[in-house]
């Protein structure tokens, strides 16, 4: 069989991206099947988005001690512990409709964020530990396509999401789904290599939060830089384009969906845009510069507002570029985040990056809504753009290689 012929390494990257992207895959699905199902039964917008409250709220929780735990007791262990849990939280969604109340429903998707969170942390802490520490090019090379891949897979979940809907129905689509991811899980359990990840000294509680000034540099800017995107992308541009540019809600999830498949590929392409070319591989100096580029947009794009040219041309314009100078930023993060961390207990340093992370999608989440609603959507873009200055001078004191040369 041609996976025996493999490196242990390769193997177990295999198997970890395999993982990722089943869960992934589902994780969209669900997002789309909750939302279209339950706009179906008339919950308004804002009622929708509370849904998913808990979701990104338990993700900042999850980050911190998940990475405590996978340090603990190994990846693999913490790997498929995400998936069993996604596995529960889809098979709470299959009791009868009038029994899925708001209340159900926040927890099952607060389960979901956990699973969601747990599996992330311990795909990309995994991946340190299946390349030897000096080679930099080949570590932005996996955790970029490792990124990218899912993004775009989340968005492809988006379409499956909608399409089992409308040929299986909300229940039995679940039902399909938590089926497949059992079988995923079993297989994990069974090939995922043992104690991957487990500290060689067991850390104490007290370890949760890091002691390395660059990853707190970094996930401060890791904060400021996606709820610099959650700002305006998650409530307030949905429903820009409903209300104010007439789109239908097809419509709006079909190019929200589409959005995050590019904004995937530009992920996984991010190591041949940012150096790959000439041998080097990014450095603090790096996240400096994309950020400071990726801060001009979000105002450009309220300026150009203001300014009597067609709306739809500047906002859908300028959300292409945002995307693309997005996604730079996020994939330079996501490989800076790796290698600054340390081999041993590696999920501790990428837990609490995560939770970072997760900090900022909410702090997006829930200022996206109060300002669109107090200010509209040029006050997020502007709100966006000061975020992202933010991370980009917070990345200035981020270590800087002499001669950062790809291997």
């Amino acid at each position: 069989m041609w996976l025996a012929q493999l490196s242990e390494g390769v193997r177990q990257y295999l198997l970890v991206t395999a993982n990722y992207w089943a869960f992934t895959l589902t994780d969209g699905a669900l997002r789309m099947l909750v939302v279209l199902h339950f706009h179906a039964l008339g919950y308004s917008p804002l009622q929708i988005a509370l849904l998913f409250l808990f979701y990104e709220l338990f993700g900042v929780v999850t980050n911190l001690l998940g990475g405590w735990l996978g340090a603990r007791l190994g990846l693999n262990r913490t790997m498929n512990l995400g998936l069993a849990l996604q596995v529960v939280a889809l098979a709470m969604l299959l009791l009868p409709a009038p029994s899925l109340t708001v209340a159900w429903v926040m927890a099952a998707q607060a389960l979901s964020g956990i699973a969601k969170d747990l599996n992330k942390m311990s795909a990309k802490s995994a991946i340190k530990l299946l390349l030897p520490g000096e080679a930099q090019g080949a570590l932005y090379r996996w955790v970029a396509l490792l990124t990218g891949s899912k993004n775009a897979l989340k968005g492809v979940g988006f379409f499956l999401g909608g399409a089992l809907l409308s040929l299986l129905g909300f229940q039995l689509a679940v039902g399909v789904m938590a089926a497949l991811l059992a079988l995923v899980w079993l297989g994990s359990v069974v090939l995922l290599k043992k104690d991957l990840g487990r500290a060689r000294v067991k850390p104490k509680f007290r370890d949760l939060f890091s002691k390395s000034a660059a990853i707190n540099r970094l996930s401060a800017a890791r904060l400021f830089l996606f709820g610099a995107r959650d700002v305006w992308f998650v409530v307030a541009l949905p429903v820009f384009l409903a209300t104010s540019l007439g789109w239908d809600y097809w419509s709006v999830g079909s190019f929200l969906a589409l959005w995050i498949i590019g904004y995937g590929v530009v992920q996984s392409a991010a190591p041949w845009l940012t150096g790959r070319r000439s041998g080097r591989v990014p450095d603090g100096r790096s996240a400096f510069v994309w950020a400071l580029a990726l801060s001009v947009l979000p105002a450009a794009i309220a300026l150009g507002l203001d300014t009597g040219l067609d709306t739809a041309t500047v906002l859908l314009g300028g959300l292409m570029l945002f995307g693309v100078v997005f996604a730079i930023n996020s994939s330079l993060h996501s490989y800076l985040i790796v290698s600054y961390a340390s081999r041993d207990g590696v999920s501790l340093d990428v837990g609490f990056y995560y939770m970072a992370n997760a900090m900022g999608r909410l702090v997006g989440t829930l200022l996206s809504g109060w300002l669109y609603q107090s200010a509209g959507l040029e006050a997020c873009l502007w709100v966006s753009s000061l975020f992202i200055g933010l991370a980009a001078l917070l990345s200035v004191s981020l270590p800087r290689r002499e001669k950062a040369v790809a291997g």
